[in-house]
């Protein structure tokens, strides 16, 4: 039985075709959902993609919290679903309290658009068991809104724990505390990255190379194997 990932649609999402388009090239079955339905139409895990909901208006991901669909998606990754947020959609998860901190407006005020180097540092998360820690890649980073906050005690759990997923290698490209790019919850099932890994899953595209497919194959494996 084919895997079945949704990709949430909100008003002012970018990438929701892309990231539909990276999850069918992993060889899953992508699902479109609407934010104001509260059904999930039975999907094995959700892609929350990059974009600007609504406008990005009051605060980045702030008013998509609250949009029917999230309800359930809280709900579901709570009991175990896999959920990853990309760029807007980690955004999504730090007002949805899945991921602690804070996304706050990158420190040089502009918007940054750029391939970035990241090093893995959590290849055991149900998003990322396709790559080895240590390894380092390159995805395509655009944003505004990326310099990821916490106090110091969440950053020091964070690193104790090991859920720093993701870190910028060479450069930091927007003031992110510890150089962090993504972070997972303590089940390894939630994830939120800034980069766009759904950019670099061909070769003619984003960086030209596939250093983003292994998300979408890690994931399908995840399924598959559960």
């Amino acid at each position: 039985m084919t895997a079945r990932i949704g990709v949430v649609t909100f008003p002012g999402s970018l990438d929701d075709r892309d990231s539909r388009r990276a999850i069918r090239l992993a060889g899953a079955e992508p699902v479109a959902l609407w934010h104001k339905d509260k059904d999930l139409k039975q999907v094995d895990a959700v892609v929350l993609c990059g974009g600007f909901s609504y406008g990005d208006y009051l605060r980045a991901g702030a008013i998509a919290r609250f949009s029917p669909v999230m309800d359930t998606i809280i709900d579901q990754a709570k009991a175990g679903m896999p959920v990853l947020g990309i760029c807007n959609g980690f955004q999504i998860l730090t007002e949805a309290h899945l991921l602690p901190g804070a996304m706050l407006g990158n420190d040089h005020l502009h918007f940054i658009c750029r391939d970035q180097k990241l090093r893995v540092e959590n290849a055991d998360t149900a998003w990322t068991t396709d790559y080895t820690a240590g390894q380092e890649i390159h995805i395509p980073l655009k944003n505004m809104d990326g310099r990821y906050v916490a106090d110091d005690y969440t950053l020091d759990k964070l690193e104790g724990e090991g859920r720093v997923a993701f870190r910028y290698v060479d450069f930091n490209p927007n003031g992110s505390l510890r150089d962090i790019a993504g972070i997972t919850n303590e089940a390894g099932n939630v994830v939120g990255l800034m980069p766009h890994p759904e950019h670099a899953v061909e070769p003619l595209i984003g960086t030209g190379r596939t250093d983003g497919l292994p998300f979408f194959t890690s994931i399908l494996k995840k399924l598959v194997n559960a």
